[in-house]
């Protein structure tokens, strides 16, 4: 997400701090390349007009020209506009008495369907209990699509068939969630185009009828201004509460985020960052534009391991670590861990620094992918005496293993030698030469 912004500016950036000072002639040049950049990462051309004026007032004040290093003012400056043109983080409203509705309305393949379930996923972890509705008649694969989505997470989804008018399924869903003992319902209605008159009616028919306490848009990021548009369509037929932005992983441009809450005056509420039923994000304007300015989000990253990490396996893990052991079985725990976090170039950007350190390096995703998985074969394919005691992997034994996972002796030889260095380091750690790593864990 953002990747062709982020090093744009951060190319900007770079070059702006090699001068000592700062004169009103540098700040007009690095406006204009920075309105080049957002405008080729496809953000809306008044919203740029407007920031860079902001930034313009700001950056040409006697604070930048005196500053110790103007270059960082500079950043600070456009990292403040852009959390400001991002607008104030939207949170989801629980207004009235329960049970509360979110309405989720969008074009057909923005990723609707699988957010009601992203967005049930997160509420339930809440300390909500979730009904989602299946009000798409009109897709034959939708209301089967929630049905299983329901049973991967082991939430409730009413339905009653195609034959059944949406609006109608939508007020019986009420009672039957207050039968079932649930405080949220969620509405699957079905994709439609904003000029579609006759599907819109349905919409407000749905809004007049179950008075919505939230009508959320669902739209997907890579379509970038055509996001804006269709938001604007969406907000004159149904008044929107907030949006929904999927497929942000994907997007290396960004221009939507940046571009919707300042056009629509709508807040971005949610940020859909993966095909998985957890990878939902609440939007915070601060830390994307800390993303956007390659300066990683420490915070969405803590939040990551703690919804990742086992508490209870942490704290085996520390008790293992301080006596100095870690076997390839706690290797692969690890391993597994990580990588449900997300894809590891979006983890090493959220890291500080990391992002520019890696400008220009190209980390194939599928690659990376193919290379965990070859370590979790190794692995499994070895005998439990010999994951817990890797030194008595002779020749035979590497070979048999090789065999059993597909790899080669040569893969089996860099995984050993790379759990040696990982022994080496925590024998450094328990000897008091480094403090604090075991905290990783947690």
């Amino acid at each position: 997400m953002f990747e062709s912004l982020s090093d744009k500016l951060q190319g900007i950036f770079d070059r702006l701090g090699k001068r000592g000072v700062l004169r009103e002639e540098d700040v007009k040049e690095v406006l204009r390349e920075i309105r080049l950049a957002l405008l080729e990462a496809d953000v809306n051309y008044k919203v740029v007009r407007d920031f860079t004026n902001r930034v313009r007032e700001k950056a040409v004040g006697e604070s930048v020209s005196r500053a110790l290093n103007p270059a960082q003012q500079v950043v600070k400056i456009v990292h403040d506009e852009l959390v400001e043109t991002l607008g104030e983080p939207g949170r989801l409203a629980f207004k009235g008495r329960a049970p509360y509705i979110y309405m989720l309305v969008g074009l057909q393949g923005s990723g609707k369907t699988t957010m009601v379930a992203k967005l049930a996923l997160h509420l339930r972890s809440q300390g909500h209990f979730p009904l989602m509705v299946a009000a798409d008649v009109y897709r034959p694969a939708a209301i089967t699509q929630l049905e299983v989505l329901g049973r991967q997470i082991d939430i409730p989804v009413f339905s009653e068939g195609t034959s059944v008018a949406p609006p109608d399924i939508c007020v019986h869903s009420l009672e039957h969630a207050r039968s079932r003992g649930a405080d949220v319902i969620i509405l699957d209605t079905a994709g439609r185009l904003q000029i579609d008159n006759d599907m819109m009616a349905e919409l407000e028919a749905i809004r007049e009828r179950v008075n919505p306490t939230e009508v959320l848009l669902v739209a997907d990021a890579m379509t970038g201004q055509e996001a804006v548009s269709i938001a604007e369509g969406f907000h004159k037929h149904v008044p929107l509460s907030g949006l929904i932005l999927t497929k942000v992983d994907g997007d290396a441009r960004g221009g939507a985020a940046i571009s919707m809450r300042a056009v629509t005056g709508v807040p971005i509420k949610f940020l859909g960052t993966g095909e998985k039923v957890s990878a939902l994000e609440p939007f915070h304007p601060e830390r994307l534009a800390s993303r956007i300015l390659g300066m990683g989000d420490v915070l969405t990253l803590i939040e990551r391991a703690e919804a990742t990490f086992d508490a209870e396996e942490a704290a085996r893990m520390e008790t293992k670590l301080s006596k100095g052991e870690f076997s390839l079985e706690d290797f692969l725990q690890q391993l597994r861990q990580v990588r449900s976090m997300g894809p590891i170039q979006e983890i090493l950007n959220m890291v500080p620094g990391m992002g520019n350190a890696l400008r220009g390096v190209d980390i194939d995703q599928t690659e990376t992918e193919k290379s965990m998985k070859s370590i979790e074969a190794i692995i499994l394919s070895m005998t439990p005496d010999e994951r817990r005691h890797p030194r008595i992997l002779n020749a035979s034994r590497k070979r048999r293993v090789a065999a059993g996972s597909g790899t080669s002796v040569q893969q089996i030889n860099q995984l050993l030698s790379q759990h040696r260095q990982m022994e080496k380091m925590i024998k450094r750690l328990n000897e008091g030469k480094l403090r604090g790593l075991s905290g990783l864990f947690q």
